[in-house]
């Protein structure tokens, strides 16, 4: 079964975390702030992190950017504020999943497990190694790995909303897709489930892959129609 790590410096939550997951198969580690969640990633094979937006003395926001700078863990957020605001603060820096406090212990637990569903069929898609490797201006997006490569062979890491977003565009090069088409193509992942997640999802793929994000050349907005993938792809 996965292995959790949950980050939450309320002992209460964190008891009733970890009991719960420890009743529906799961093994659970636990961690208050950023020193206690490296140390279990240095010393764990860590599957999934719920991560507190607000700890303490720390910012789990902050927390969230800089594990994705580090790994590609799945990370779904723990947050008391419910405004849609902070839903896409959280996709900004690269969490997979947002729920809001109270939350039910089923619901999160089924995100947790579709997560882990998605983890489970990117193995076995790398192990088939049948999904083809998509290439336009110079970058290389191996499908089955989901890793981007830029022209210099630099793995550039991606969440797992940035993923599916930029498989969606290589997919449909040249053609105007609309932010309805784009939630269709990506649906693969659960927090794709409004417009203005695509937008943010959108200008965080434009930082990755454009010499000048305010003014790009591969993923061009299209007044009154959505997104255009400006480019040609291949397949290697």
């Amino acid at each position: 079964m996965a292995h959790l790590l949950v980050v939450d410096d309320d002992e209460d939550i964190v008891s009733l975390l970890t009991t719960f997951f420890r009743k529906n198969g799961h093994t659970v580690s636990a961690a208050g702030d950023r020193k206690g969640m490296l140390s279990v990633l240095e010393t764990s094979k860590i599957d999934i992190v719920i991560l507190d937006v607000m700890l303490k003395d720390e910012d789990g926001l902050a927390l969230c950017r800089e594990l994705r700078t580090r790994s590609r863990i799945p990370v779904i957020m723990l947050t008391a504020v419910a405004e849609p605001a902070d839903r896409v603060i959280g996709l900004e820096v690269g969490a997979d999943d947002y729920l809001t406090k109270p939350f039910d212990q089923r619901e999160l637990l089924a995100r947790v497990k579709a997560v882990l569903r998605r983890s489970t069929e990117r193995v076995a898609a790398s192990d088939s190694e049948t999904r083809p490797i998509l290439c336009f201006d110079g970058w290389r997006l191996n499908v089955a790995t989901r890793e981007l490569r830029s022209r210099e062979n630099t793995l550039v890491l991606l969440s797992g909303g940035e993923f599916e977003l930029l498989l969606a565009f290589a997919e449909h090069p040249q053609r105007i897709l609309s932010r309805d088409q784009l939630l269709d193509f990506a649906r693969g992942e659960t927090h794709l489930v409004y417009d203005r997640s695509i937008d943010v999802l959108v200008s965080r793929i434009r930082h990755k892959l454009e010499s000048d994000p305010k003014s790009p050349a591969l993923i061009r907005t299209v007044r009154n129609g959505g997104y255009l993938f400006a480019t040609e792809v291949t397949r290697g």
